[in-house]
């Protein structure tokens, strides 16, 4: 059946409410346990008070953007070792290198295959 370690922590970045429901149901049927944060404020304070395993950001966010978080964590010695993937509807040329150069581990577009998605999260976690 299933294994007796204790699930996985994973922190969804999604400022969209579908998005993330989409998300927590996908996330949640794997077995994940999860937070969601609607903005990048509220990302930052989630990651420091929950530490995460992996963290699911998504690019375009109000005020204090995907990269401007993704850079704060990585350069935090204590939260650095987070896995990221960022998640973006905007596949545009150049932004998959600028999630690079922030610190993303991987990139995943939108819409994506929800099968490919939880592939690209065991890489990171198992």
């Amino acid at each position: 059946m299933g294994t007796r370690s204790t699930s996985k922590h994973i922190l969804v970045v999604e400022d969209q409410e579908d998005n993330r429901q989409i998300l927590h149901d996908l996330l949640g049927h794997a077995g994940y346990r999860l937070t969601e944060a609607g903005s990048g404020e509220d990302a930052l304070a989630a990651v420091a008070q929950q530490r995460p395993d992996l963290i699911l950001m998504d690019l375009r966010l109000p005020v204090l953007d995907g990269y401007q978080v993704t850079r704060r964590i990585k350069s935090d010695p204590a939260l650095c070792s987070i896995p990221i993937i960022a998640v973006t509807a905007y596949a545009l040329y150049g932004d998959e290198h600028r999630g690079q150069e922030a610190g993303c581990d991987a990139y995943v577009t939108k819409p994506y295959c929800p099968r490919q998605l939880l592939m690209k999260i065991q890489e990171f976690l198992h």
